[in-house]
């Protein structure tokens, strides 16, 4: 993986591979999709449960299933119009960004979503610091702590890993936690086969 500053994926002394990617809103919508699976998995628990209900009630028939699905139908609508306002209501409050500080070892990867008053260039700067400090005891590297989220996967969890080249972004999937690793052109492929090399248990796509 390339050596240089920026959004470089760049190995550091403590062992850990560090990168800060910044996800265009507007241009990347792949959080969208992922707010509209979480809709769609919604919509199909209650249709389920309206298929129980007319079951359990002796109300199963065509008419049931027309009723479920015309619900259905109006529900996912809801959703997608709700959907898309709310993301986009996201995007303007995040000024059309998404920044991400990335750390990365042997054994699994952080993804650290950054508060939005953080810009891109104070977190390579840290790096920039981290590296050449080696020790971290500069207070300007307090910036790598100030994580408005973090979601963290183990690679000897991890169910599946996918590459998305589109939209810069690898899914690594455990049961119940989905993680999203964006990464540059340049490092892409390396950073891919790091992963997907070390989960025993994933099924590799791309």
């Amino acid at each position: 993986m390339n050596q240089n500053y920026d959004n470089r994926v760049r190995l550091y002394p403590d062992g850990k591979y560090r990168w800060v990617h910044e996800v265009n809103l507007y241009t990347n919508p792949t959080i969208l999709f992922d707010v509209y699976k979480v809709f769609g998995v919604s919509i199909l628990i209650m249709i389920v449960m309206f298929f129980f209900i007319a079951l359990f009630s002796g109300d199963l028939d065509l008419d049931a299933f027309a009723t479920i699905g015309k619900i259905a139908g109006i529900v996912a609508a809801i959703f997608a119009v709700l959907g898309i306002i709310g993301y986009y209501i996201f995007a303007l409050i995040s000024g059309g960004k998404y920044l991400v500080l990335f750390i990365m070892d042997e054994t699994g990867v952080i993804h650290q979503q950054m508060p939005k008053e953080v810009k891109k260039g104070q977190v390579i700067g840290a790096l920039q610091t981290l590296m050449a400090l080696a020790g971290g005891t500069n207070p300007g590297i307090g910036i790598l702590a100030a994580t408005h989220t973090s979601l963290s996967s183990d690679f000897s969890h991890v169910l599946s890993v996918t590459a998305q080249r589109r939209y810069n972004m690898i899914k690594v999937n455990e049961l119940l936690t989905k993680n999203r690793v964006y990464v540059n052109d340049q490092d892409f492929d390396g950073v891919f086969r790091f992963i997907a090399s070390r989960c025993p248990k994933a099924k590799v796509k791309g």
